[in-house]
């Protein structure tokens, strides 16, 4: 038995759900989990289901599929579990996010490929080599940006990459590029309130005083930190915090919020609504 998941996106419509069930049925499949959900505002369904089949290839559940997708003008997708998405991990020099991403890869946490790691700077690159992963070095300047942002794509189109994640890359994407990544490119920040933008945030909220800080990882988009949310969390502060121990703090809620995202979108559990998400759990 091979296990699939199958991904659906279409107007709320009555059946969606009995059709799709009686779809697979035919196809001798046996479901093993799903979850569905109806966004009211937008009348947008969604739903995720796994099954088993003894078939291979899961253009055969597709193809069969068919006349219920095109019933519902459904967007669907049918992959095998074991068809792991690839993933390219983009850096500066901050490892803390990277290091995590490929502990929790090296321990078989994160059911992806990670073919390569690039980064606009060479201070990582052992980190990423001692892992038997590929580390490219892409030089990014105000005078190359144009070149750069056409070789990062050539070199996503080349390996085949599903997911781009920033993690703390350092670099602002284009606006073009972020189009071609529309829903497959994940950043992290951090998350104060109030927000602090510019150089040593961590400085500036505990100059604010601040008492809860955090961290949001979202899509890409052209508009600086505002795409989709994916995941955000939080962890409290004090007064006997140093501007030093925030930081500490700061990174290890960014660590937890990006890996959260990450895993999330590989196992196909995040939707785009919009400038919304749904997210199984």
């Amino acid at each position: 038995m091979n296990e699939f998941i199958l991904t659906l996106k279409c107007a709320d419509a009555r059946g969606i759900v009995a059709g799709f069930a009686a779809g697979l049925l035919e196809l001798d499949a046996n479901i093993i989990a799903n979850k569905q959900f109806t966004d009211h505002a937008t009348n947008t369904f969604v739903m995720r289901t796994v099954f088993e089949d003894d078939l291979e290839d899961p253009s055969e559940v597709v193809d069969h599929l068919e006349a219920r997708r095109q019933a519902f003008d459904a967007e669907l997708r049918v992959r095998r579990v074991d068809d792991h998405p690839r993933v390219m991990i983009l850096v500066s020099k901050y490892d803390h996010c990277l290091v995590d991403l490929l502990n929790r890869h090296h321990a078989g946490e994160l059911a992806a490929e990670i073919p390569v790691v690039v980064s606009n700077h060479e201070d990582l690159r052992n980190i990423v080599e001692r892992e038997g992963i590929e580390f490219r070095h892409l030089p990014v300047t105000p005078d190359t940006k144009i070149e750069a942002d056409a070789a990062l794509l050539a070199m996503i189109d080349e390996d085949d990459i599903d997911l781009v994640v920033l993690a703390r890359y350092m670099q602002i994407l284009s606006p073009a590029v972020c189009d071609v990544l529309r829903g497959r490119a994940i950043n992290i920040h951090h998350s104060f309130l109030p927000g602090f933008k510019g150089a040593r945030p961590y400085h500036q909220a505990w100059d604010r005083g601040v008492k809860l800080i955090g961290a949001t990882a979202h899509y890409v988009t052209a508009e600086l930190d505002e795409g989709p949310i994916i995941t955000q969390d939080v962890t409290p502060v004090n007064h006997s915090d140093t501007p030093g121990s925030m930081v500490i703090a700061g990174r290890d809620i960014e660590r937890l919020v990006l890996s959260k995202a990450v895993r999330a979108h590989v196992e196909e559990r995040v939707f785009l609504i919009g400038h919304r998400t749904v997210v199984f759990s």
